[in-house]
């Protein structure tokens, strides 16, 4: 029998992450690692039904934003966004502003799958559902649904009648800042199968306050993930995306990197992942919002790739970049089986050179082998 060869990471967003809850979103991530590789040999191992399982966990966990516990709306409602994508067939599937929804993620997997089906009239079977439509389409397939007031957390509501009452009943000074004091961030998964195939996710509750029915990266094609892998099979890669929702659109920051990492390794074979993950988030996505006027553009990018190393043999690489104060990640394989979870923090040294330096973004590379 083939030995399973299968690795897993997961983030819980790039932005800001208090010490007082980091145990227990390590806790999360960890679990959703251990959980996602924890199957039978009769269960799906590919790449995408791991990533399913990894963010499904995600989103149960009330000290994340997605699922059970999300942020609300300026409404005090949950509308979740997710999505997936399959990087052996190029295939997606995502949902948007969708309520009732116990796990997103389950319900972007099944579209995805749904439009691999031939329709009966011909129809092009879509890539992405939103509110009710998208609600109408989960109870199609049976995927669990729940009321509404279930997803709203004891801290969502808390949050919300903080900040709604600041924003209706404004005061002289400065109010403060919801990017700095609450969770305006996405979780999301990537993996790479015992076939070598890669998949990635991502799901997301949205901005605290959010208006009702705003779409943000989690839902939209080419920012909030991407997976991609050559037909020789000897390189790709999956990323999931973090951050401020409508800076990562602008720029459809998961493809242009997808993108970017491919026209690098046709040109010469080598990969220089650390230059590119730093290229692409100075002047594809600061650059262009320091323009607009934004002054701290968020972003936080969990990336595996898929590499030739010595001997023409193929590796793989965890890479993790953010601009944002943090970002939550954990990793684990088969044959470790023990999930490594961190909260990575930007060094004090660069936090005052955000605005000016572009060098304020951080890299690391993560041992996913360990």
């Amino acid at each position: 029998m083939k030995e399973r060869c299968i690795y897993v990471a997961v983030h819980g967003g790039a932005g800001y992450h208090g010490v007082a809850s980091e145990q227990s979103v390590k806790s999360a991530l960890k679990r959703a690692c251990a959980q996602a590789l924890r199957g039978s040999p009769l269960d799906d191992s590919s790449a995408l039904s791991v990533v399913e399982r990894a963010i499904a966990v995600l989103e149960d966990d009330e000290y994340l934003n997605a699922g059970y516990g999300s942020n609300l709306t300026i409404d005090g409602t949950v509308e979740c966004d997710a999505a997936v994508m399959d990087g052996l067939s190029g295939d997606f599937g995502s949902v948007g502003a969708v309520p009732g929804l116990k796990n997103p993620i389950e319900l972007a997997s099944a579209l995805l799958r749904h439009s691999r089906e031939p329709d009966p009239l011909g129809r092009i079977r879509p890539m992405t559902l939103v509110a009710s439509g998208a609600y109408s389409f989960a109870l199609s397939q049976g995927i669990q649904t729940v009321a509404p007031s279930e997803l709203i957390s004891p801290r969502a509501t808390h949050e919300w009648q903080k900040w709604k009452s600041r924003l209706d009943h404004p005061v002289d000074g400065d109010p403060g800042s919801l990017s700095q004091d609450t969770m305006q961030d996405t979780v999301g998964a990537v993996a790479w199968d015992d076939e070598g195939n890669l998949a990635a996710g991502v799901s997301s509750g949205g901005l605290l306050l959010k208006y009702s029915g705003r779409i943000g990266e989690a839902a939209t094609f080419g920012a909030g993930c991407w997976a991609q892998q050559s037909r020789s099979e000897r390189s790709g890669m999956a990323c999931s995306i973090s951050g401020a929702g409508e800076h990562i659109m602008r720029c459809g920051l998961a493809r242009v990197l997808g993108e970017a990492l491919q026209s690098q390794q046709s040109d010469d074979g080598e990969l220089d992942t650390h230059h590119v993950l730093l290229r692409i988030l100075n002047q594809q996505f600061t650059e262009p919002l320091h323009q607009r006027g934004e002054q701290m553009p968020n972003a936080g990018i969990l990336l595996l790739t898929k590499e030739q190393g010595e001997d023409d043999e193929v590796v793989r690489k965890l890479w993790c970049a953010f601009t944002t104060e943090s970002m939550a990640v954990a990793y684990a394989n088969t044959t470790t089986r023990s999930p490594k979870a961190s909260i990575l923090r930007r060094p004090a040294s660069t936090d005052s050179a955000v605005n000016a330096d572009k060098s304020s973004v951080f890299i690391t590379a993560l041992p996913i082998h360990r």
